[in-house]
């Protein structure tokens, strides 16, 4: 084609569809009657400017007419017009061009205040366990079978809860399955695990119960249910609140852990049941992702597990800090999502958008890492390890909320390595090497996340 087409009869009697650039100057038609100083269309056109502006052609404004209720014998005689096409084409050229932005919806990535606490609260308390109970399984072997059940249930725990996420998608029925079958599984890998490390004895019980517990806790963050988990750590909670003023002897310091696991257990298996009587999607009973996939979501979960471990060998307490801070981590990574999306609103070029995107991840990642410091400080650490581990933490953990699996996965299982090979090495690792480790990880995920998650793309 060499020229555009007219789509506008030459004769004026016929109105089509108008293409109008944004560049072209807009076209004033002349009214038919000179202007009066009390001229009727004029106040038609300041009366119902805000309507007429958003038009994009003469045709809504006579479609606009035409709802109001004139009349042919109105704009012929009030407004000195032919008919409804020749008013809504002069109406359509004494008002300006006007689109306003349509009006903001809710934000989609709102965080929960609560359950984000929660879940911060959900991650530190069952530690109290080990204040119960530490004194009748001391001993470095109990320690190792303890830290050795922690991590594969970590890291099996992170596998499965992405499947069991990917299957809810799917139907309450097939989430329901598949923690039916992987958590016990996962509990018997870790109890195995700790038997294999201890042997029989006091520790190995505790490791077996700790790993039931967190299969059970597994499955009800999964199914969403923070506050009935929280309600089962109630005589873990009690047990240790008496212990500056009253000694609860050994018998209680073993059962009040083992009621909260059973609790647990039986909250759990409950909810599984609930999703399991639900009706099946027809077609997906043998459907699925690859197992495959939830791969690099449990190397990511053992690595760090690892950091964590190093951390507090080098400051027990501040793996409390750590814990308690992925309540706020949660909530800022949906801050970083709502955050995105109002950035994508905001800018009309992708050179803008990385800017924007890169002081958001600065604002949020920010505002996560700056309260660790007196944290840490207080509880006698090196604060520049947590902090490093840290931003490690949530970065993977923002990639992966994109779907991005592997690249955390495998900066953080270097991260680990690295530290581990150096405490073989040279004996407990120092801050120095924890931190050159943790630190040089935590910079190529920021990286990965301002050259990936900086694309508009990315948040469409």
């Amino acid at each position: 084609m060499s020229g555009p087409l007219a789509l506008e009869s030459q004769d004026g009697r016929d109105d089509t569809l108008t293409l109008r650039l944004s560049a072209a100057p807009e076209r004033t038609l002349a009214p038919r009657t000179p202007r009066a100083p009390d001229d009727p269309v004029d106040r038609l056109a300041a009366d119902m400017a805000d309507q007429i502006g958003p038009a994009v052609h003469a045709w809504e404004v006579a479609a606009l007419l035409e709802s109001e209720g004139l009349t042919g014998e109105q704009i012929r005689e009030r407004y000195r017009h032919q008919g409804l096409f020749s008013l809504a084409r002069d109406l359509y050229g004494r008002v300006p061009r006007s689109f306003p932005e349509p009006a903001r919806g809710p934000d989609p990535w709102a965080p929960d205040h609560v359950r984000c606490a929660l879940r911060g609260m959900l991650f530190a308390l069952p530690g109290l366990a080990y204040v119960l109970t530490g004194r009748l399984w001391q001993g470095e072997r109990g320690v190792f079978a303890l830290i050795a059940a922690g991590l594969l249930s970590w890291a099996w725990g992170q596998a499965l809860s992405h499947r069991a996420y990917l299957r809810l998608v799917v139907g309450r029925r097939e989430a329901g399955r598949t923690l039916l079958l992987g958590a016990p599984a996962g509990a018997l890998i870790s109890s195995a695990a700790a038997v294999a490390v201890a042997g029989p004895g006091p520790a190995t019980l505790f490791a077996v119960g700790q790993s039931l517990y967190l299969a059970a806790a597994g499955v009800l963050l999964v199914c969403g249910r923070e506050r009935i988990l929280l309600a089962t750590l109630t005589p873990l909670l009690a047990g240790t609140a008496v212990l500056p003023w009253w000694e609860p002897g050994g018998a209680l310091r073993i059962a009040l852990p083992t009621l909260t696991a059973l609790l647990s257990l039986a909250v759990a298996g409950h909810c599984v049941r609930g999703m399991l009587r639900t009706e099946a999607v027809p077609g997906e009973r043998g459907a699925g992702p690859r197992i495959v996939a939830s791969l690099p979501y449990g190397v990511f979960g053992l690595a760090a597990g690892t950091l964590v471990v190093l951390v507090g060998r080098n400051g027990a307490l501040a793996v409390v800090a750590l814990t308690v801070s992925m309540g706020p981590a949660e909530w800022l990574l949906y801050r970083y999502r709502g955050l995105a999306l109002a950035a994508l609103r905001a800018t009309a070029d992708e050179t803008g958008f990385r800017l924007r995107s890169a002081g958001t991840l600065t604002a949020c990642l920010g505002g996560y890492l700056i309260p660790l410091v007196p944290a840490a400080l207080m509880t006698s650490a090196s604060p520049w390890p947590v902090v490093a581990v840290a931003a490690l933490l949530w970065t993977a953990l923002l990639l992966q909320a994109f779907g991005i699996a592997w690249i955390p996965a495998v900066v953080s299982a270097g991260a680990a390595s690295a530290a581990m090979l150096a405490a073989a090495a040279a004996g407990p690792p120092d801050s120095a090497v924890l931190l050159l480790c943790t630190a040089t990880a935590a910079l190529l995920l920021t990286a990965s996340v301002l050259w990936l998650l900086g694309r508009p793309t990315a948040h469409a």
